[in-house]
């Protein structure tokens, strides 16, 4: 079970960037807020947060389950007026959504589970209004073969390092994994530009726990020492995953 100080650790990075992209894509008014789409947002890990700032947060997931929590949630935070759930996926994301409707897509652990990446990266395209913003997260294939090599399993690691998808076998519960070179390029091919790239995880998935959880400060220092290597080409490489922000 992952604790919630490592949970930050690994997600602070991509709040932290996804808010100053936001920050520029701000309306004349201050207070208007922003529409965001949080495509399989699931139970509002960054889709509250963002409407306790004022966005109007549309959730696109297709657990009933996920939207429920997702209803309590905003609840709780009083932010029910400005966070809507919808049950679907992402081949239906235009009709859901609206073409031309949103100010910001989010899609984070998402791309490596649709049916069709290239069909779902035009729909986010056609949600976003001109000069949107698209915040990607995606499964890295370099990490996945470092972890199985560091594991002991070299037959596993050489086959993810040369499997089109990234997958070391028939039974990886990941249906794919992106490298930096092939996901910018299907970016590029369904109309967006790309103008940031960070490395997530980094460090978080090879620190001990168990250092994480007992040594005093240590969340702090690896938090630190994840933004610092986060835009290192060579560190990036090696990221568990790849947080892209563009624009449409």
């Amino acid at each position: 079970m992952v604790d919630r100080r490592r949970r930050s650790v690994r997600t602070a990075l991509v709040g932290e960037a996804l808010r100053v992209a936001l920050a520029g894509r701000g309306r004349t008014d201050p207070g208007a807020g922003l529409d965001i789409v949080d495509l399989g947002g699931g139970t509002g890990g960054f889709a509250v947060p963002l409407a306790v700032e004022g966005h109007r947060v549309t959730v696109v997931d297709p657990s009933p389950d996920a939207l429920a929590s997702l209803e309590r949630r905003a609840s709780d935070e009083g932010v029910s007026k400005l966070v809507r759930g919808v049950q679907g996926d992402a081949t239906e994301l235009p009709g859901l959504a609206g073409e031309s409707s949103a100010d910001a897509v989010l899609c984070h652990g998402v791309l490596e589970v649709v049916d069709d990446p290239v069909q779902a990266l035009q729909a986010m395209a056609s949600v976003l209004r001109e000069g949107g913003v698209l915040s990607l997260l995606v499964a890295q294939r370099n990490a996945v073969v470092l972890a199985r090599a560091l594991a002991g399993h070299l037959a596993e690691a050489r086959i993810a390092l040369q499997d089109p998808d990234g997958r070391w076998g028939a039974t990886d519960p990941m249906p794919r994994r992106f490298d930096e070179a092939g996901i910018t390029a299907q970016l590029a091919d369904a109309g967006f530009m790309v103008h940031t790239v960070h490395g997530v995880r980094t460090f978080a998935d090879l620190v001990p726990s168990a250092f994480v959880d007992s040594e005093p400060g240590a969340a702090d220092s690896l938090a630190e020492l994840e933004r610092a290597a986060s835009q290192h080409p060579a560190f990036r490489a090696l990221a568990t995953q790849l947080h892209i922000l563009a624009t449409r």
